[in-house]
C-alpha cells in the first residue's frame, strides 16, 4: 500500500504579528519606484534589510541592525541565506534557511538552551551528516514589510519518498536529511501557486535541488517535494557534483535558472526552461566574468529598463561583498562591478559584510513607509538612472 505524505507533521507554525489583509490593488512595476534587498550576516544570522531608489546605491535600514532577530523565529536560532518575492497577489514572500553555524559556541553556556536537540556538540557538522545539519526552512508573508505571519518547515518529519535510494537500494527517507538550504520562491502561472525551491541533501550524500509548492497563504505545503534539478549522472548512476542556491526569475515565455555547479570550484551557471519546474537546459556560453569561487545568485530586473541584474556572493571577498552582472537578452552578460569598488556604479552607504542577499520591487509609498518605520534619518531619493 501506498504511503502518503504527511505534509502537516512537518509544519511548526506560529505567527510573529498577524500580516495585513490582501490589498485591493496590486502595484504593476509602472507604480514601482524603489527597491529593497535582504540579506543576513554572520556575526548576528539575522534579518537586514535595505533599500534603494535608483537601483544603484543602497542604504540599510535600522542602521543596518536586524530587522528581525534570528533567535526569534528559527527552530536553531539564526536565519541565513534570506530571499524575498513579490507574488501576483502583491505579497512579499520571504524564505530562509534555518541555521546557525556557531550554535554550539554561542549557547553552550546558557542554560534556556543547553538541552535543545537542534543545537549540535561541534560547530559545522555532525557524525554521518556532513556539512550544515539543519533540516528546515522559516517562510513569511507580509503585504508591508513590517507586519508578518511565520511558518517553521521541518523536512526531517516528512513520511513521503525522497526518490533517493542508497548504495544498497533501499529507500532513504526525509530523517535523514543532512540540509536544506538557501530557499527561494517563484510563482508557477499554470498551477497558480507559489513554489519554494531549495538545495537538500541526504545524511553526507550530493547536493541537488528540490521544490515544494505553498498554499496562498504561505504557511502550509501543497505538495511533495520533488527533485528540480541536479548535476549529470556519473557512471554509477549518480550526480557527478554538487549544484546549490538555485534562483528563477521568469521573463517573457521562458524562466531562467541561475545556481552555482561545484563541478571544478563554486561558479554560477546559468539553465533555461519554458517550464518552471524544467527540464532545464544548460546554457555552455554563460560567464559572468567571475575568476574565483562565487554563491548565492539572484537575478532582479532594473525598474523601466529591459535590464536584469544577476547579483551574486563572492564569499572570497574581504569584507564579503555582493558581485554584479547585466543583461538585457540573457545572451550577453557585463560586469559591473562590487559594491564600492573603485569605478562600479554601485554604492552602499552605511553596511558592510553582508551575505547572500536578495532584491525585490516596491512603491516609493512603500520604501517611505519602510523608512519611517525605522530610520530617524531619511533615505535620499534619486532619480533613476538612465541606461
Amino acid at each position: 500500500m501506498k504511503t502518503r505524505c504527511i505534509i502537516f507533521a512537518a509544519i511548526v507554525a506560529a505567527a510573529t504579528v498577524s500580516a495585513k489583509e490582501k490589498k485591493n490593488t496590486v502595484p504593476t512595476e509602472s507604480d514601482m519606484g524603489a527597491y529593497v534587498m535582504v540579506y543576513h550576516k554572520d556575526c548576528d544570522h539575522s534579518l537586514h534589510m535595505a533599500l534603494s531608489y535608483d537601483s544603484y546605491t543602497w542604504t540599510a535600514l535600522n542602521d543596518d541592525k536586524p530587522i528581525i532577530s534570528g533567535d526569534t523565529i528559527a527552530m536553531q536560532h539564526g536565519i541565513r541565506d534570506p530571499h524575498i518575492f513579490r507574488g501576483p497577489d502583491g505579497g512579499f514572500y520571504l524564505a530562509m534557511t534555518d541555521l546557525h553555524i556557531f550554535a554550539s559556541k554561542k549557547f553552550a553556556d546558557n542554560p534556556k538552551f543547553s538541552k535543545l536537540s537542534v543545537y549540535r556538540d561541534n560547530e559545522w557538522e555532525r557524525d554521518g551528516y556532513g556539512w550544515g545539519n539543519n533540516r528546515g526552512l522559516v517562510v513569511m508573508k507580509s503585504f508591508d514589510l513590517i507586519n508578518w505571519t511565520r511558518t517553521n518547515l521541518d523536512f526531517s518529519k516528512l513520511t513521503c519518498p525522497t526518490g533517493i535510494t542508497d548504495h544498497h537500494g533501499n529507500p532513504v527517507p526525509w530523517s535523514e536529511v543532512g540540509c536544506v538550504w538557501a530557499p527561494e520562491t517563484v510563482y508557477d502561472y499554470e498551477r497558480g501557486h507559489i513554489m519554494v525551491h531549495f538545495t537538500t541533501r541526504m545524511k553526507s550524500g550530493t547536493e541537488m535541488i528540490y521544490y515544494v509548492y505553498m498554499n496562498d497563504d504561505f504557511t502550509e505545503m501543497i505538495s511533495e517535494p520533488k527533485l528540480l534539478f541536479e548535476a549529470p549522472h556519473d557512471r554509477n548512476g549518480v550526480p557527478a557534483y554538487t549544484v546549490i542556491d538555485s534562483d528563477i526569475c521568469k521573463v517573457g515565455d521562458t524562466y531562467h535558472l541561475f545556481y552555482v555547479s561545484h563541478e571544478k570550484t563554486a561558479t554560477v551557471k546559468h539553465a533555461t526552461s519554458k517550464c518552471v519546474t524544467g527540464p532545464y537546459i544548460a546554457d555552455d556560453k554563460y560567464n559572468d566574468g567571475e575568476t574565483v569561487a562565487h554563491e548565492a545568485p539572484n537575478c532582479w530586473k532594473r525598474l523601466g529598463q529591459d535590464l536584469w541584474v544577476i547579483m551574486f556572493d563572492n564569499y572570497h571577498r574581504k569584507p564579503h561583498n555582493f558581485g554584479f552582472v547585466e543583461t538585457s537578452d540573457f545572451q550577453t552578460f557585463k560586469m559591473t562591478g562590487y559594491f564600492g569598488e573603485e569605478g562600479s556604479p554601485m554604492k552602499r552607504t552605511n553596511f558592510a559584510e553582508q551575505k547572500h542577499g536578495a532584491v525585490a520591487p516596491l512603491t516609493v509609498a512603500e520604501a517611505k513607509a519602510l523608512e519611517r518605520h525605522w530610520n530617524k534619518i531619511p533615505i535620499a531619493q534619486k532619480k533613476q538612472k538612465a541606461k
